[in-house]
This record gives structure tokens, sequence and C-alpha cells, in this order.
């Protein structure tokens, strides 16, 4: 798998990494159990309260710890023989970064520490390191999202985040708890929507809610992302629209100006809630629709997110106040529509007639789906829908909207198609 080319990525002794960070030492002391660590973190550690060597886990008869002068040496000597290998062309007394992929062997003991671990400065070094390994390789994805007791800890990383004080550190822990989430694909979300939603209080929505207006691009994308996976039950989808903030903040996502791949993560969440009539509900109350219209309006929105906004907008036709929105401001959503058909995908087309036929066949409590369509050369267009490769089923509301419109069998234009004697392309 290919890694970043800044990144310096080398094999490093194992006597010569710390058994809390995990990097090459650069100062090696030794407690009184014989193990040896690198100063820095060996001094957070006893700072944070413990009292054990967090290796052995043997209590310590005293803190005390002696340089290990002979493995700085070697490391020394080591990493000085590495220097040609500096950008600079010269040798370097500093030791490498130590950002090589962790070894299963290693990553076990990692997550032996997180579990002890109290600083959350280390908690945050370990996670770094378990982002680089499950980004290395499948068999390291699945290797990590198979053991059990994996996911409820970076579950319990994220509710923490919303108890006590929201520390930079402890965003940049959910951060990363979310980002390694996201890499395993989320393990079994039946589970893991159980862990977040039942077990915690809200906590964890909470905080991926933090997560979506402080983080960057990437973080938000992650964040919707475990919201769409954690959105299992009816139950769970009511309460995730029903938590204060994220309706809203999801609004913001979806706006013209948001990055492409931010708006089809936010729409297929939506998709996922919009299964029950109270979430359509809140929705359309929150202005989902006046979104969807401006991005049909806009040509330049992608195929992908073209396609989503025209299925959340076909969920939300059942609901009247949904329809009376689509309708609303002289059509301009229902125009938005008609821009799309047949120029978009197939999949976009097939939509867009549902909605044609849902606001101008099915219910038709307002004209000016109608009228917009027959402005926007709608007959036309569906008559070319009817002789595309679309379903059978699509087909037949297309020649049900066309016959609302007053356009049968007998008139002009249907005959000369039915006659061939008019061709007519795509526009």
């Amino acid at each position: 798998m290919g890694r970043d080319v800044t990144e310096t990525y080398i094999t490093v002794p194992s006597f010569f990494k710390c058994p809390i960070s995990l990097d090459v030492m650069t100062s090696p002391v030794s407690l009184c159990t014989g193990v040896t660590y690198d100063r820095a973190s060996i001094q957070r550690w006893l700072d944070g309260g413990n009292n054990t060597c967090p290796a052995t886990m043997q209590v310590l008869r005293t803190k005390d710890f002696v340089p290990n002068l002979t493995l700085q040496r070697l490391i020394k000597v080591w990493s000085d023989s590495l220097g040609r290998y500096n950008a600079a062309g010269s040798p370097s007394s500093d030791p490498p970064s130590g950002k090589e992929v962790l070894t299963k062997e290693e990553l076990h003991e990692s997550l032996r520490i997180l579990t002890l671990e109290k600083d959350d400065k280390i908690r945050l070094e370990i996670l770094s390191k378990i982002v680089r390994f499950v980004k290395d390789s499948d068999a390291n994805r699945d290797f990590l999202s198979g053991k059990k007791d994996f996911i409820p800890m970076l579950v319990d990383i994220v509710a923490a985040v919303v108890r006590g004080l929201r520390t930079t550190t402890k965003l940049e822990l959910l951060i990363l708890a979310i980002r390694i989430l996201v890499t395993i694909n989320g393990g079994d979300r039946e589970r893991l929507s159980n862990l977040m939603l039942e077990r915690n209080d809200g906590d964890c929505l909470t905080a991926i809610l933090l997560a979506i207006k402080r983080g960057n691009l990437e973080t938000k994308i992650e964040s919707v992302t475990v919201l769409d996976w954690i959105s299992f039950y009816s139950q769970s989808k009511m309460l995730i629209a029903q938590h204060d903030g994220i309706l809203p903040e999801l609004m913001k996502s979806i706006g013209v100006d948001s990055d492409p791949s931010l708006i089809e993560a936010s729409l297929s969440f939506l998709i996922t809630i919009s299964i029950s009539k109270r979430v359509r509900s809140k929705l359309i109350a929150a202005k989902t629709i006046r979104k969807i219209k401006d991005i049909l309006l806009t040509e330049t929105t992608t195929v992908a997110v073209t396609e989503k906004s025209l299925k959340l907008l076909e969920i939300l036709t059942s609901l009247r106040e949904g329809r009376s929105e689509i309708c609303g401001d002289n059509g301009a959503c229902v125009e938005g529509v008609m821009m799309k058909l047949l120029k978009v995908s197939t999949t976009a087309t097939e939509q867009a007639v549902t909605i044609l036929w849902c606001l101008c066949c099915l219910f038709r409590e307002d004209k000016t789906a109608k009228e917009t369509v027959e402005r926007s050369n709608g007959v036309t267009k569906l008559l070319v829908v009817i002789q595309s490769n679309c379903s059978t089923t699509v087909r037949k509301m297309a020649k049900e909207v066309i016959k609302v419109l007053k356009i049968d069998s007998s008139a002009s234009a249907l005959a000369a198609y039915e006659t061939k004697t008019t061709h007519i392309t795509p526009f």
C-alpha cells in the first residue's frame, strides 16, 4: 500500500523502541524492574500517579530510574549509520522518526497500555500508531476489527470527550478514534450502534457533532459516515434526528459551497434516517428541500450528489408538507428536477420521473408542478424517457405524466412519436 513519500519508514530494532511510545528512545532509562523506557514517556507515566512498571505491571519498590548509557550509545551509532539517507545528504545525530508500522505483537502491547494509561498525550501517541497500522493493509484492519474489546475502547474514547475539560488533546483523540472506526469499516455496525447510543446517554452523539463542527474536511466526512453507520434501528434514526444540533449542522454540510464528498456523505446519512414519517417531517422543517433545490439548480453538481439529492427529494414527496415545499417558490425545485432529466444518469432520470409522477399524477394538490413541467419542455423530454433504457415502471410513470399534461395518443406530438415521423434527441 502506498505511503506518503515525506515520511521515513525504517525497520527499527525492537529493543531501541520505548515500550510506551514505541518510538526510538532518545534518552533511555531503566526502572528497578530492569525494563528500559524513554525518559519522557516513563516520567509522564509516573507523574500520572502510577506506581507500576507499564510493561510488567510489577509494583515499583522505587520510582528512581538509571540512565541506560550503553543502549543510548548503540542507538547513537545506529542512527549515525543511517545519516547518509537524510535529505540533506549529511549524517544526523538524531534518531529516525520511528514511523514504521507496528507489528501485531507491538499492537497487542500498545492496546494493553492504552487501557491503563491516563495521560492523554501518551494515549494520542498510541492511537496515531494504530492509525498507521490499520491504514497499512486489509489484513491489519481485519486483525484489529476482530479484537473483541477494541471497538468498545474506541467508543469510550469518543464518549469521554464531553466529560470534563474539552482540551485540544481530547479533541485529537476523538478525531483519531473516529478515523480508526472508519478505516476498519465500523466492525459490527449493529454492535457499534448499541455501544454509542445505548451505553453513553448521548455523549457519543455530542462528541461526533463536536468533531463535525471543529474538524477539517476529512474529519467531517468521517464523522458523518459514523453517524450513518450507527443509524441502524428505527429508534436510533429518530434519536439522532432529535439530537440538538445535528440536523442544523448537516444542513450546513449540504450547502452548494461545501465539498462534493461532504455533501454526498451528508445526503447518504439523511437518506438513511428518513425512513420514519417523524424524521421526514423534521427534515422538511429543517429546510432540507431548499438545500436540495439549490443543488439541483447548480449545473456543476457531481453525478453522485445529484442522484442522492433526487433520492432524498423523492422520499420527501411522501408528505404533503414536502410536496408543498417542492412546489413553492414558483416551482423552482421542480425546475431543478427537470434540469437533471436525461442529463446526468439513468438512475437520476428514473428518480426525476418518479418525483414528477408523485407531484403530477399521484397527489395533484398543486398545479405549479404541472405548469413547471410544461414550460420546461417536459412532454418532449418525457417522450425521450419512454424510448430510453429506463425500467418498465418508470416508462409507465412517464406516460401517465404525459397524459396529465393533456397530451394523449391522438395529439400530434405523441402521434408523431408513435409513427416515427419525428425524431426526438436527448437534450
